[in-house]
């Protein structure tokens, strides 16, 4: 039911706020670990869309105006990037709700960017699905903004000292949107969570596309 109701409540923003999702490959069937680049609050809108998942997030996200209940609604794993400590607490809730049968998404790049390329991972979150030897999957978003409406990687996109409402009224006045998702052909595997880190980057590059208009 909680899956449903997700599914559900992610759909219908999409389509209240007019993106229109292309999906190219099958999305991985739980239990699973995804790691996505990551370009915008809308993110977990786009994937909860497509997969049945929890999600990883920044904890400033708890406290956002409607994501935020949405957020913790749909039962976000929420952490400080910058504390070792709480990354290995975040990281034994992954692997808990992972053992349960859950799929779980994470973001690795640790923070949003403009949707030119793929940040460095960070590989504090997959020590736990390195010691393991986990098949970790990947997916690529980008967004595309129609022709007349500012850029993706202004309207959409959202980051460095953006302030979320403002921009989220930005993007209730955009003319209808694409989000390009693309699930990869194949899970990535490695025993040191660094090496993890670079081959789910390389894995994520190959199918990267930039952000911008159609």
């Amino acid at each position: 039911l909680r899956r449903r109701v997700v599914r559900g409540w992610a759909r219908g923003v999409t389509r209240i706020l007019r993106l229109r999702v292309e999906r190219s490959g099958p999305p991985p069937s739980a239990p699973f670990l995804l790691v996505s680049n990551h370009l915008s609050y809308l993110d977990i809108i786009v994937l909860a869309s497509e997969v049945d998942a929890v999600f990883v997030a920044k904890r400033e996200v708890r406290a956002w105006p409607l994501f935020g209940l949405g957020a913790r609604a749909i039962g976000c794993v929420f952490v400080d990037r910058d504390s070792r400590g709480d990354a290995v607490r975040a990281g034994a809730l992954m692997r808990r709700r992972y053992a349960g049968g859950e799929g779980v998404v994470l973001f690795a790049e640790g923070t949003s960017s403009i949707g030119a390329t793929v940040l460095p991972l960070r590989s504090a979150l997959l020590e736990w699905a390195a010691s393991e030897g986990l098949a970790v999957h990947t997916a690529t978003l980008s967004y595309h903004t129609t022709p007349g409406d500012p850029p993706a990687s202004e309207a959409l996109c959202w980051w460095g000292e953006m302030t979320f409402l403002p921009h989220l009224a930005g993007v209730t006045r955009l003319n209808p949107s694409t989000v390009r998702l693309a699930f990869g052909d194949r899970a990535v595997s490695a025993s040191d969570r660094k090496q993890l880190a670079r081959a789910l980057h390389a894995a994520l590059l190959a199918d990267f596309r930039p952000s911008g208009t159609p």
